[in-house]
């Protein structure tokens, strides 16, 4: 049997750079950072004093402002761009699609890390009583898939993926597979995360994990496969996109931005949070995804790196690149975006793969910023400071985390 295939037919996005794709599809090409001062909190102690924060964030544009209340700050990200995907793709439209036959599919790192700091405070302070009654429900990792399922009155197969920083890129995965199987005709799937807290960062710092060097200038900080990188920074938001199988697209006259054309996951099953240093799993995940595209490695035009500027991650990525590609690694561009946008531990996945998609249908590379010297063992073309024009049939995008996931997706240019 003939195997489905499936496409994108709708975009949504919140995130350091702009609230949609559009805006944050500019800032990206001019190669602008939307890393500054932590707004959220005081950071008087803390040894990190930035992150990549959603400004100006007003849910009440895309969600009830009485339901605003119910909901953690990762589900209203998620609902946000949720929105934006639905009407993107005209799914509501008459003939849209059949509510049974759409699934949501997302992923998430954290859940409501803000909500359970709240709730352990007045636990504290007044006893169990005092525990807001909507902790669990605002707190849960589910309940950002759940809200989309309610809000619409989708009936499909409606869960979380968690797989800490691999998360959005995994949840996009199952739910290729899913539309492939015959079990959904559309999935709202990408990823959200909200961890920017008192508690979030100073697990992070905790880990050594974030950069701390950079806090006067915080533009600058995060600075993938730089001999001067001192760790991630960590980002919010999400990236929501609409999947669907093609034909089903075609018969309604959806837009179509790209196919979904393969994914690979794999475990390092080597540590809880440092990846192999051969970069054997990556590589794997890679190698995967070709082969599900039925794919040559030649035929990637570019790569969106997981790239996080830490120490560890950026020079096993470069080794994990090359095992996958051989050769062409070193004709093929390869960026990090986690340069301007900051880390969106499990939204990155759902961000870059919309990134991804953009940079087929724009025809254009972003670039990594603050690559200004580069590390000896990271020598492939990473774009620095400037992005670039470019023919492009095909991408790929990486995500990697904690526990040693690995998760590759490739988008191509659709063909009717």
């Amino acid at each position: 049997m003939e195997r489905k295939q499936v496409v994108i037919t709708g975009l949504g996005t919140v995130n350091p750079l702009g609230h949609g794709v559009e805006d944050t599809w500019e800032a990206l090409s001019a190669g602008r950072s939307g890393i500054d001062a932590i707004q959220a909190f005081d950071t008087e102690g803390y040894a990190c004093k930035i992150a990549g924060e959603v400004k100006n964030f007003d849910p009440g544009i895309w969600i009830d402002r009485k339901e605003v209340r119910k909901l953690g700050r990762f589900s209203q990200f998620a609902l946000a761009g949720a929105v934006q995907a639905v009407e993107d793709a005209g799914l509501m439209h008459k003939d849209g699609a059949d509510p049974e036959r759409v699934g949501v599919i997302l992923g998430n790192g954290i859940g409501g890390f803000e909500v359970a700091e709240t709730g352990v405070r007045r636990l504290m302070s007044q006893g169990p009583r005092g525990v807001p009654p909507m902790t669990i429900p605002k707190l849960i990792i589910n309940e950002g898939a759940a809200n989309i399922a309610i809000r619409y009155g989708f009936y499909g197969p409606c869960y979380a993926v968690v797989t800490a920083c691999t998360s959005g890129a995994d949840a996009i995965g199952t739910a290729l597979n899913s539309i492939r199987a015959g079990q959904i005709d559309v999935a709202i799937s990408g990823g959200m995360e909200a961890a920017v807290t008192p508690f979030g960062i100073s697990c992070f710092i905790r880990l050594t994990a974030l950069s701390t060097k950079y806090n006067d200038k915080p533009p600058i900080a995060s600075r993938p496969f730089d001999k001067d990188r001192d760790g991630f920074v960590m980002g919010e938001g999400s990236g929501i996109l609409v999947l669907e199988e093609k034909e089903h697209a075609l018969n309604r006259g959806a837009r179509i931005y790209a196919e979904v054309a393969g994914y690979g996951g794999s475990c390092d099953a080597y540590h809880l949070t440092s990846p192999d240093s051969e970069g054997a799993g990556p590589a794997r995940a890679m190698k995967w995804a070709l082969k599900d595209a039925m794919m040559e490695a030649s035929e990637i035009g570019y790569l969106n790196a997981h790239g996080t500027s830490t120490p560890t991650n950026d020079p096993i990525e470069t080794t994990a690149i090359k095992k996958a590609f051989g050769n062409h690694a070193y004709k093929m561009p390869v960026s990090s975006t986690k340069s301007m946008t900051s880390h969106l531990v499990g939204g990155a996945g759902g961000l870059e793969a919309i990134i991804s998609i953009m940079a087929l249908r724009e025809g254009f590379i972003p670039p990594t910023i603050n690559l200004d010297d580069p590390d000896e063992n990271c020598d492939l073309d990473y774009v620095p400071h400037v992005g670039r024009k470019a023919s492009l049939k095909a991408v790929m995008s990486n995500n990697l985390g904690f526990g040693g996931h690995n998760g590759a997706l490739i988008f191509k240019k659709f063909k009717e």
